[in-house]
């Protein structure tokens, strides 16, 4: 009925029913719905119809005439594929590699949670086990960082916004290492019987023998997707990166993963250009440049903007040679992304042709919750990254930029 009302079908109206109504009214994130919106587009239009149409770039997946007969579709049903290959969702080759690791790590996790927690015979007990860990991460783990002298060195100032943003990464991850000590020490006591062993410990020391970050820590740490050791590992390298900015002063690149809120440094680079452009911030935004030169040679903060690095490529590679995405090559899942310069631009509009506007997570879940501040816990900003292709092959590719892997 909702058909014979056109005299043509109404394509767009179709996918708008389907991708914003019938199954978009129930996602709520923009990123998800521009995925189920591009995927609409091979279904919902007019090429549909065409008896040479491929759904699949290798012509597996392909319409057939019209006038065929209903054996005609049973065989070519028959014929498909017995296990679905990435290239029905559009996806890379690679996608498959990454399906098996998850699976395959989903499977080891459920056996680590069922092996028994005591010992027979002359092996090491879980009671030690733990002890040990924790000794391990007390020794390692740095101490909280001393916030008064970095006030002093670091004063808030008008022109200067990454000064409040130090302070404040200094004072986030000053909690978490405050909590990580007391709950160490306190696991320590309980295992000796000198306090009492709560639910909370327990549940700690668990987490502590299977190499998994304690909930205790979780919850007062950023997104991580790491196990134990790794965690405890990047949160040195966290720390380095902190204290080396309070030794030296404000470093000319900065890595962008190793903050523990960026979104606060993305507002500090906007506040800077705004207060010394004398305009209002709600009318900047950034642009884009993927940097030539390494790391290493930058060794001056760029007039505009500032240098980042650190982010990941999930579902695409760059290309240095022409400077534009490219496919991922074979066994590769993850590639490391060059430095990019975010530069502040009053009134700007974005290109509508040549890049890709690609999402920046930082963890692999690519999900996230809506915090207090009114950012998700999860998803940091959007990149312009260049591209030769069209923005559709790289939105069903699944591509994204990830601030940290999960090992």
């Amino acid at each position: 009925m909702f058909l014979d009302e056109y005299s043509d079908i109404p394509y767009k109206v179709l996918k708008y029913t389907a991708g914003h109504i019938n199954i978009g009214g129930r996602v709520t994130d923009d990123w998800d719905r521009r995925c189920i919106m591009n995927v609409l587009e091979g279904y919902y239009n007019p090429d549909v119809l065409d008896e040479d149409y491929k759904y699949s770039e290798s012509g597996v997946f392909h319409q057939l005439p019209g006038d065929s007969e209903h054996a005609a579709f049973m065989t070519y049903i028959k014929g498909l594929p017995i296990n679905d290959t990435p290239e029905i969702f559009s996806l890379h080759s690679n996608a498959n590699i990454t399906f098996a690791q998850n699976e395959t790590f989903a499977l080891l996790n459920g056996l680590v949670q069922l092996q028994p927690k005591t010992s027979g015979g002359s092996g090491t007990s879980m009671e030690d086990v733990v002890d040990e860990t924790c000794k391990g991460i007390l020794e390692r783990a740095p101490h909280p960082v001393a916030l008064e002298p970095v006030m002093k060195k670091y004063p808030v100032k008008y022109e200067e916004s990454m000064n409040t943003v130090l302070v404040q990464e200094v004072i986030r991850y000053n909690k978490l290492l405050t909590a990580i000590r007391a709950t160490l020490q306190d696991l320590r006591k309980a295992l000796k019987g000198l306090v009492v062993m709560s639910q909370e410990l327990e549940t700690m020391a668990n987490s502590l023998y299977n190499n998994v970050v304690p909930q205790l820590w979780a919850s007062k740490a950023y997104p991580s997707l790491k196990p134990l050791a790794s965690w405890v590992t990047d949160l040195i390298s966290r720390m380095s990166f902190i204290q080396k900015w309070i030794d030296t002063g404000i470093p000319p690149a900065f890595w962008i993963s190793g903050f523990f809120f960026p979104q606060a440094f993305l507002t500090g680079t906007l506040q800077n250009y705004a207060r010394r452009a004398v305009i209002s911030i709600d009318t900047i935004s950034f642009d884009f440049n993927v940097v030539k030169q390494p790391l290493d040679e930058l060794t001056e903060r760029p007039e505009n903007g500032c240098y980042i690095y650190g982010l990941y490529l999930e579902g695409a590679r760059w290309d240095a040679d022409v400077a534009v995405l490219a496919e991922s090559k074979p066994k590769e899942l993850y590639t490391e992304m060059p430095v990019i310069q975010l530069m502040p631009v009053a009134n700007r509009k974005q290109p509508d042709h040549g890049i890709y506007v690609c999402p920046v997570y930082k963890t692999l879940t690519r999900a996230g919750t809506l915090s207090t501040t009114g950012h998700s816990t999860n998803y940091v900003i959007a990149i312009e990254v260049p591209s030769d292709k069209s923005q559709d092959h790289w939105i069903k590719r699944g591509v994204a930029l990830l601030c940290a892997l999960n090992y």
